[in-house]
Formats: C-alpha cells, sequence, structure tokens
C-alpha cells in the first residue's frame, strides 16, 4: 500500500506492508531515537509525535499517520539537548536509553499545559519508564527547564 506523510519536516512517499509499525518504519528511515521498550505499549521509549501529539509507534500501524506529521527526536534535536542539558545536571540521565521517548513526552508537555503542577507532571509522564533513576532528579530537571522557560518568555519585550 501506498503511504504519503511528513518525517520530521520532510514528506515521504512510500510502500509499505499494511502491517508494518510506525516504529519499525521510521527506524528503517533512520530515526534510531525511537526504540522498541516493552512491546506492549506501557514504557514510552518508542515514543513520537504524530500532529504534535506523544503516540506510542510500537502501537501504531505506519498506514495510520497517511497525510500526517510525524516527528521523532531528531526532529526536535535543539530542543532535545537543551532539556538533555537540565537532565545531566540534576543527574537523571545515567544509561539513557529511555531518555529519549521521555524527552519528548517533557517536551510535548511543555507545548501542552501552561504551567503543570507536580501532580499534573507525574500524570503526563506515568507512561514513561526507567529502570536507573528513581524519577526525582528527573522530576527535579523538569521543573527547572520549565522554569527557566517561563522565565524567559516572562522576559521578552517582544511577544
Amino acid at each position: 500500500m501506498e503511504i504519503k506523510f511528513w518525517l520530521n519536516g520532510k514528506m515521504i512517499k512510500d510502500e509499505i506492508e499494511p502491517d508494518i509499525l510506525l516504529l519499525e518504519y521510521v527506524r528503517s528511515k533512520g530515526c534510531y531515537s525511537v526504540k522498541r521498550g516493552c512491546e506492549t505499549a506501557n514504557c514510552g521509549l518508542c515514543t513520537v509525535w504524530v500532529e504534535n501529539k506523544p503516540v506510542l509507534s510500537c502501537s501504531t500501524l505506519a498506514a495510520q499517520v497517511n497525510n500526517k506529521h510525524v516527528i521523532t527526536l531528531e526532529g526536535v534535536q535543539e530542543r532535545a539537548i537543551d532539556f538533555g542539558t537540565f537532565l545531566a545536571k540534576e543527574g537523571a540521565e545515567q544509561c539513557g536509553y529511555c531518555s529519549p521517548g521521555f524527552i519528548m513526552n517533557v517536551l510535548a508537555m511543555e507545548d501542552e499545559l501552561e504551567n503543570p503542577t507536580e501532580r499534573e507532571i507525574k500524570e503526563y509522564l506515568s507512561g514513561n519508564l526507567c529502570r536507573c533513576t528513581g524519577y526525582q532528579g528527573q522530576l527535579r530537571a523538569i521543573k527547572k527547564y520549565l522554569d527557566r522557560n517561563k522565565e524567559v518568555a516572562n522576559n521578552e519585550v517582544c511577544k
């Protein structure tokens, strides 16, 4: 079957098998940040954005993104590096295996929620599993990152 969609801003037209998962397809296109973790849609490692909303690519058929926009971590590198610096400074970056999916969800949360509370942050990110950290460093990093960005936005003269 033919599929047409935008991957990180680039138009893709391709023939695909109707049962190929989005995870497998975007990896075949070089988006190696999208990882296979639990294979049960519970860990968040495979998170991508479809129409700017987080989606688990391990449980989404590639055919479902026909005529849509898909963004992987490769498509938001500048923002990902910025937030990744906060993770590292808080000691929350350990093995890094879960980081791509986690970062995709943090950035989506930043775009979606205005001034989220700690509870809202935890709820938004509840589907991201990490076996290395106790989540406290990640939570500190998120709060500092959001606070910094809010301060920057408040100090902009021309909005």
